[in-house]
């Protein structure tokens, strides 16, 4: 071992537990991990090769995705020749996170502007839609199982209101849809004769396809380069062969992840410059759902206000040297290295799965949540109202007694289902600070639904040590039809009791899960509602 404290673009800084990462890698070492792994040996997560077999093409994506370029490329170009210049990308999780990120890191200084919708908050659909000219925009419908709610609910409103303005006859033209082969979008973007349909590799799950057809076809409309996005992947996959582990940036990132979190530090902490800040989300997506099961899981701290003190449950990732242990620092010196980051993170998620003794492909409890939202969807179209759920009026008595439950290495998850925006995120980012102050306690912030598909499994799979503050917006000043079919007009659920529906169903979950849960309703502006609770804490 050249330098067991840095390898290869990666610095690590953890003091007492330098002891048990050593043990740690020989065991891996052992166990021919890396080997293994490149093997696509199924065993050295489970003995089943259930959802591990058929999700693993990740693992070459970026060689194999170089044929397709030029595909994309030609497709790029043919939607700009049609006086085309914006993109709403319409999907969830795995679907947008990357994508996003694309376009918050290289903007549209190259291609065309891009923005996402993964809200079914009717005021954030509207702003969308008030945002994106039918005429200029092309709508990326994305979605690997073709069927989810939200996805399919965001298409049927926009091709509605797009067919209004554009005519049957032309409205197929602004429409592409990213999906897995035999899907049921694959079938609606025939049946709709959209301008394209890219079928992706389905043995790769959604969290790891950022360098599949989902990451690559938004990227090229933004003016990413992909040729070098892509060699910067290829590059970090080859130096993640190496099978001494202590010379593998990404086995050695995922030992180190999963013996950490198996003694207690289970908190990766991501300190990141804003301008590389939505990675933190993208981060959060792969490992709250690829390590949060069977009473286990690594969860991801991003965007958090910096405290004076941290409880001894965390380990922090960032860019630079923050003088704390444990401590991992990357080294990110420009925009291309995501290719690579992208894959380090993947790796060594999956080698952490190993550690930890899960499988990090399988999302298990994820349906929970979704068969929960859907009884109380069937409720309402059979009552025309929702069942009422266990909420409370937003106050900060209610909220201190919640808070009592807490303990030592708990975590406080703020769940809001309301429309995104940067006041709301200031009002949180203050809220979080007086929770963490009071409770010494790791926090995150969820906007609903998205979350359910990023740390949803987690919440659910972890080992119960979450208490969940849930904020629902319950009363928007406009909600919005949900077409029962594109193309026609009749309704029979709106966006509002869709995300209510999803909030009260996850709640249900996290209970029937054994998790704490205070879920409050409010009706007015909910960063109103927050402010004066922090006005209120804070005089």
């Amino acid at each position: 071992m050249k330098d067991k404290f840095k390898v290869d673009g990666l610095k690590f800084q953890l003091g007492e537990y330098e002891k048990s990462l050593g043990a740690a890698i020989k065991k891996a070492e052992a166990d021919h991990l890396v080997k293994r792994i490149w093997a696509r040996d199924y065993t050295v997560w489970k003995p089943d090769p259930s959802e591990i077999s058929n999700r693993l093409g990740w693992l070459d994506t970026a060689e194999r995705m170089r044929a397709e370029v030029p595909l994309i490329l030609d497709f790029v170009e043919s939607t700009k020749s049609d006086n085309i210049d914006r993109v709403l990308l319409l999907g969830m999780g795995g679907s947008s996170l990357a994508p996003e990120l694309f376009s918050k890191m290289f903007g549209a200084k190259n291609g065309l502007a891009l923005s996402v919708l993964d809200s079914t908050d009717p005021e954030a659909v509207l702003e969308k839609e008030k945002e994106h000219d039918s005429n200029r925009t092309l709508y990326i419908v994305s979605s690997k199982s073709g069927g989810t709610v939200e996805t399919a609910s965001f298409f049927k409103y926009f091709y509605n209101q797009a067919q209004g303005k554009l005519g049957t006859a032309k409205v197929g033209r602004h429409f592409v849809a990213i999906t897995d082969p035999g899907s049921g979008l694959a079938k609606t973007g025939e049946q709709f004769e959209f301008r394209h349909v890219f079928l992706a590799d389905p043995n790769i799950g959604g969290r790891y396809s950022a360098l599949s057809h989902f990451g690559l076809v938004p990227a090229a409309l933004v003016g990413v380069d992909l040729e070098r996005l892509l060699s910067s992947a290829e590059e970090m996959a080859d130096r993640c062969k190496e099978k001494f582990v202590a010379d593998n940036p990404g086995a050695m990132l995922g030992v180190v992840l999963g013996t950490l979190a198996a003694m207690g530090r289970d908190k990766a902490t991501l300190v990141l410059s804003e301008a590389k800040a939505s990675f933190g989300d993208w981060v959060e997506q792969l490992l709250a759902e690829s390590t949060g099961k069977e009473g286990k899981g690594i969860l991801p701290v991003a965007r958090e206000p910096e405290l004076n003190d941290y409880g001894n449950d965390r380990i922090f990732i960032s860019l630079e040297d923050l003088g704390k242990s444990p401590e991992i620092d990357l080294d990110w010196k420009e925009g291309y290295d995501l290719g690579a980051q992208f894959f380090l993170w993947e790796f060594a998620t999956a080698v952490a799965g190993y550690v930890l003794g899960i499988n990090p492909f399988d999302q298990p409890n994820v349906e929970s949540a979704k068969l929960q939202a859907g009884g109380l969807i069937n409720d309402y179209r059979k009552s025309g109202k929702l069942p009422k759920g266990e909420t409370e009026v937003l106050s900060w008595s209610a909220l201190e007694l919640f808070l009592g439950k807490a303990k030592d290495g708990d975590y406080i998850a703020l769940q809001v289902y309301g429309p995104r925006s940067s006041k709301l995120s200031n009002a949180l980012q203050q809220l979080r600070a007086i929770l963490s102050q009071r409770t010494k306690l790791a926090t995150t912030v969820g906007y609903g639904p998205g979350f359910l598909h990023s740390s949803g499994q987690l919440h659910k799979g972890d080992r119960g040590n979450g208490l969940f503050l849930q904020l629902i917006h319950s009363a928007p000043d406009n909600d919005l039809p949900i077409p029962t079919v594109a193309g026609q007009a009749a309704s029979d659920l709106t966006f509002g009791v869709l995300k209510v529906a999803q909030a009260l169903g996850d709640a249900q979950a996290l209970r029937k899960s054994g998790r704490r849960v205070l879920s409050f309703e409010i009706e007015d502006d909910v960063t109103t509602a927050i402010d004066a609770l922090v006005f209120e804490v804070s005089n």
